[in-house]
């Protein structure tokens, strides 16, 4: 489908406009409206970081007085200060990613294709990729996201709509994360943050259950599960 969407492919039978252009015939001035992030890197091993936003801003037909901003607001939205003069072929798979959406969102193109941004990427890098997107989404509010995944959470946690497609162009549903959920859902998934005790309150926990000694240390186990019989508390679990 991105390819359809960037001419790379020809539709087969259908017709594809953005703001009433057709992109087959009129893509010269349809591309200046998207900016693309594809599954493969397109980026070039001996060419820098800011290199390619340079080669890419002047392909995208941004303007020359426009030109150097935009690739400092790039840089400075994926964290590429630190990488901005190595080579590709020295950056690791995330940072590969980061420069492809960089690349993608040159000039604050009102429609963005992302082709699985954050592959290859640790959770670390993973979770800020999804914040740049979300940032794009609802407080820039100057483009339209439209991105490709395997992963459900990902699509939940950046998505207001869904669609799940099979063999390359076929919905099987489509709508609000909400709405497939209550479709199709077979189960419920629960998670449960746990406030991290004080000291004062383990302490505390501690005479309650007439414990002796350093808890954060050594307890006496049986004297606890005794304890806790005794108290009808069904469960403990100590560092």
């Amino acid at each position: 489908m991105f390819k359809s969407l960037t001419t790379e492919v020809t539709p087969t039978r259908g017709n594809i406009s953005i703001r009433g252009l057709d992109i087959v015939k009129e893509f010269s001035k349809v591309r200046k409206l998207i900016g693309y992030c594809p599954q493969h890197d397109a980026i070039f091993p001996l060419m820098t970081v800011e290199e390619h936003l340079w080669l890419y801003a002047r392909v995208k037909g941004i303007s020359q007085e426009s030109r150097e901003q935009a690739i400092e607001d790039s840089i400075e939205k994926l964290d590429l200060k630190d990488h901005r003069s190595k080579l590709s072929q020295n950056l690791s798979g995330g940072n590969k990613r980061k420069l492809c959406v960089a690349i993608a969102l040159l000039g604050s193109p009102p429609i963005i294709l992302l082709d699985e941004p954050s592959t290859g990427m640790d959770p670390e890098a993973r979770r800020f990729m999804w914040s740049v997107i979300e940032k794009i989404c609802t407080q820039d509010k100057r483009s339209t996201v439209i991105l490709s995944t395997h992963s459900m959470e990902e699509a939940e946690a950046l998505s207001t709509k869904m669609g799940i497609m099979a063999r390359g162009g076929v919905f099987r549903c489509y709508g609000s994360s909400q709405h497939i959920k209550n479709k199709y859902s077979t189960g419920y998934e629960l998670e449960i943050k746990i406030r991290k005790t004080a000291s004062s309150e383990l302490e505390q926990f501690k005479n309650d259950l007439g414990l002796q000694g350093d808890m954060s240390v050594r307890v006496n186990l049986e004297q606890a599960k005794t304890t806790l019989r005794r108290s009808n508390v069904d469960g403990l679990i100590l560092d």
